[in-house]
């Protein structure tokens, strides 16, 4: 496949104008961390490159004196990052989700010895449970107030529409009001926007232009009359970016909905010429309806020549080995606990 931003990059109209536009407003990062706070794995013995901290050190670090279930993390079916990155030396921190329910980013903040007090921004990916459930214990966490990044489609009552037909409800979304009561300073916006100083890019609505990224086809919401809609493209998501200098775009994709290659697609359009060095998070390519779409996302993901692959969440075991087979050394998968340095 040809991805449309191949034909578009040189057509530099208004578009490209206001592409050019956009990435200014992002500035370059001398150093970016990047800590697991939650995620599906926990992998105490893997081998990682030197960029990479396994859980176990960071937990010694944290002042660990054995190795047991009081002092190890856990895991949960969801995704946290916090994400902090360097300008000459000023630090600046924003959390990216914050898993399915606040004692899981409680525990795994103590034994981190994270302190996030240090949050200058939280961000939330899209309207589900795994990912916002935890969200007012972590503002709760950091003290004080704290932007709070959501869009207000983040906040449908929405379901799983299962075999028999019946809906599985889905947990809602901690309200805007609930958001405020625990310390978020509530930005409820659908457009694109810089955080922190135009450290951080939070995307608008992503395009979707391949033919086989299907977003979450069982996905049904309520309807003005309370009955049950199809609901299945995820319209609410959003990506996260840094520019890394020297290095380029780095994506922050927490469960990929809109489909990772229309993320990585519409981020190399809104920061071309700069290159997309790196893809972090859910990927979405497992279940049945989505891991038929393995092989075509690999080769499309390909055409970026991504230099860092870290998948996590919702990829899948089968995606994951496919990603390593293909990209080899670039592959580094997620486990909580874990800090990437970039």
């Amino acid at each position: 496949m040809v991805l449309p931003h191949r034909r578009r990059a040189c057509r530099r109209g208004e578009g490209y104008r206001l592409a050019m536009a956009t990435r200014s407003g992002l500035r370059p990062v001398d150093e970016l961390e990047v800590c697991v706070v939650v995620d599906n794995v926990l992998d105490l013995l893997s081998t990682v490159p030197r960029s990479v901290t396994p859980e176990l050190p960071n937990l010694i670090a944290a002042g660990a004196t054995e190795l047991s279930g009081a002092c190890s993390c856990c895991a949960a079916w969801g995704l946290s990052l916090l994400i902090r990155t360097s300008v000459a030396g000023e630090r600046r921190t924003v959390l990216f989700d914050a898993g399915p329910e606040g004692d899981t980013v409680r525990a795994n903040a103590r034994k981190l010895g994270l302190d996030f007090a240090e949050l200058d921004a939280v961000a939330l990916s899209h309207g589900h449970w795994d990912h916002a459930g935890g969200l007012e214990s972590a503002l709760g966490l950091a003290g004080h107030p704290v932007p709070m990044h959501v869009n207000p489609g983040m906040f449908e009552s929405r379901g799983f529409k299962l075999p028999s037909g019946e809906v599985l409800p889905m947990g809602d979304v901690p309200s805007p009001a609930a958001l405020a009561r625990a310390g978020g300073e509530v930005v409820n916006d659908a457009a694109a926007r810089t955080l922190v100083d135009g450290r951080y890019f939070l995307s608008g609505e992503i395009p979707r232009v391949t033919r086989y990224e299907q977003g979450l086809p069982p996905q049904v919401k309520r309807g003005r009359t309370g009955a049950w809609e199809p609901d299945p493209l995820v319209l609410d998501e959003r990506f996260l970016a840094v520019h890394v200098r020297g290095r380029g775009i780095v994506v922050f994709s927490s469960c990929s909905h809109a489909g990772i290659v229309n993320v990585v697609t519409h981020a190399a359009e809104l920061f071309d010429p700069l290159p997309i060095h790196g893809v972090f998070g859910g990927l979405h390519l497992s279940g049945a309806a989505n891991e038929q779409w393995i092989d075509p996302t690999i080769d499309d993901l390909a055409q970026f020549r991504l230099g860092r692959i870290v998948p996590g969440h919702c990829t899948g075991y089968r995606a994951v080995h496919r990603l390593i087979d293909r990209f080899r050394e670039a592959v580094i998968p997620s486990a909580v606990g874990q800090v990437h340095r970039i």
